[in-house]
């Protein structure tokens, strides 16, 4: 691993190796620039990703290939309604001694892609909530440490109702960003079609070692931020809580629900490692507002009203904004 002399020089190997992944990547993945960027803010964050698109946009190659070019272990679990808490976490099987073993389940490892999250039962997704949050798991009262890093991306559907679960808000409150993925452009869509429809393949090639992530998601907490950035954020949280003192006239007509605390710590967090992987060395407001509505977008929750005019949480977003 690098030794960096001091931290600004810190802050500028986080920047290089950022555009090194990007490089990597874009290898692979054609366009998806802001979801590529997000991804990898979540990931020098340590916080997780949940990418919500229509079938066929490569949320699943994106995180495959974001796996490849960090040396980590990549486990994906496909998410059914059959699915049950044990073929995540693991379970305890009997051995040759006649005692009890753990046998590890696909959770354990440093990206966990869960594939289709919306399409398994609360009983099976709250298995992950233990996981994601305490980056750990508990098997018949023992308590199993989950590797580091440990990220989770998951991927949800928003068009299939049928046979879905929706999240619950405290399992949507564990993920740092939401990001959708659109369709690609025309230009973007015809260089796909070119790339995957002749005999060569391209790869990406490895960039960061798990030490190497280990040491920027504690680089990036020590990033400085002044007083008025961070009470910009924590002020923007506020904002969206309908009945208090800071909500606006729109939040207070079209939502029943707002972001709590842990969206304000995310907004300092995110906006400290973009600000950091665009070289600057300490975040301003306009860090801050480019990743709010990755931040926001799944913790507030629209009543009837925003729904019945046709508001959505992005266009609340850029009113707060």
């Amino acid at each position: 691993m690098t030794q960096y002399a001091s931290d600004v020089e810190a802050v500028d190997g986080l920047a290089s190796s950022y555009q090194r992944l990007r490089e990597e990547i874009s290898k692979v993945i054609v366009g998806q620039h802001d979801v590529v960027q997000g991804v990898l803010i979540s990931l020098f964050a340590n916080g997780h990703t949940l990418l919500v698109g229509v079938p066929g946009l490569a949320k699943t190659l994106l995180v495959s290939t974001i796996a490849d070019v960090l040396d980590l272990d990549f486990k994906r679990i496909q998410f059914t309604p059959d699915l049950m808490p044990s073929d995540i976490m693991g379970s305890e099987i009997l051995d040759e001694s006649r005692k009890f073993q753990f046998n590890q389940g696909p959770v354990f490892a440093n990206i966990v892609l869960a594939d289709e999250i919306n399409r398994t039962p609360p009983k099976t997704q709250a298995a992950l909530l233990e996981a994601m949050q305490e980056r750990s798991v508990t098997v018949s009262g023992t308590r199993h440490q989950l590797p580091s890093p440990f990220l989770v991306l998951a991927t949800q559907n928003p068009i299939e109702q049928e046979g879905t679960y929706p999240l619950p808000e405290a399992q949507l409150d564990r993920f740092m960003f939401n990001i959708t993925l659109d369709y690609p452009s025309y230009e973007e869509e015809v260089q796909v079609v070119k790339n995957t429809t002749v005999d060569t393949h391209t790869s990406a090639g490895q960039v960061l070692s798990a030490e190497e992530i280990l040491f920027f998601q504690q680089l990036v907490r020590k990033i400085p931020i002044s007083d008025n950035v961070l009470e910009y954020a924590v002020s923007l949280a506020s904002k969206t809580r309908p009945g208090t003192e800071k909500a606006t006239a729109d939040v207070n007509q079209y939502l029943s629900w707002g972001a709590g605390p842990r969206a304000s710590q995310y907004l300092v967090l995110g906006a400290k490692c973009h600000a950091a992987i665009h070289g600057k060395y300490s975040p301003d407001i306009a860090d801050v507002k480019a990743i709010a509505a990755y931040v926001l977008r799944h913790r507030i929750v629209r009543n009837y009203k925003a729904e019945a005019e046709g508001i959505t949480e992005t266009k609340l977003i850029e009113t707060l904004l």
